[in-house]
């Protein structure tokens, strides 16, 4: 049985992923613009992660006879005044994607959607490795206080993240 209230939470996810891929790629952009590829290798690969968690959540809208229904994505922050802003911004915007996250279980909840409470177990485990690595990365440029040899090595170290596709139970 669809509830209404789940496919329109589920589509809304959907967008807000999309724009967590969007802001992370104007993230790699500025970073690229300033030739830090290993910081810019981070957030392409976080692109690549948003993405397929966007993709997750649409294909399962379909898996479950639901429709899935784009919406427009807003403009993200294109100038950033240094890494250690980028990183503050990416973790308050993992923050903002886990809340919602834990709202879309709060409603599977409430309506007995068991199959969605089971979907969003791996979404929920996700969050907490997305806001620990942005967390992580965020201590370490707080540690330096914008030295530049400190942010080479971080960036040195950056620069080693693969993209490894997610497999997402219920996703495809």
């Amino acid at each position: 049985m669809k509830n209404e209230k789940m496919i329109q939470a589920l589509n809304d996810q959907v967008n807000k992923e999309f724009f967590s891929a969007y802001l992370y790629l104007a993230m790699q952009a500025y970073f690229s613009s300033l030739n830090l590829d290993g910081f810019a290798n981070y957030f392409r690969v976080q692109v690549q992660e948003e993405r397929d968690h966007a993709l997750g959540f649409f294909n399962y809208l379909t898996r479950i006879g639901g429709k899935a229904t784009l919406a427009g994505i807003k403009e993200p922050q294109n100038e950033f005044s240094s890494p250690q802003e980028i990183f503050e911004l990416a973790l308050k915007h993992e923050q903002f994607i886990t809340q919602s996250i834990s709202d879309l279980m709060d409603i599977s909840r409430e309506i007995k959607d068991h199959k969605t409470e089971i979907f969003l177990q791996w979404y929920i485990s996700e969050q907490v490795e997305e806001e620990e690595n942005m967390g992580r990365v965020l201590n370490k440029l707080k540690l330096i206080k914008g030295d530049g040899a400190g942010l080479f090595m971080i960036d040195s170290e950056l620069a080693q993240r693969l993209y490894v596709p997610a497999v997402i139970p219920g996703a495809v």
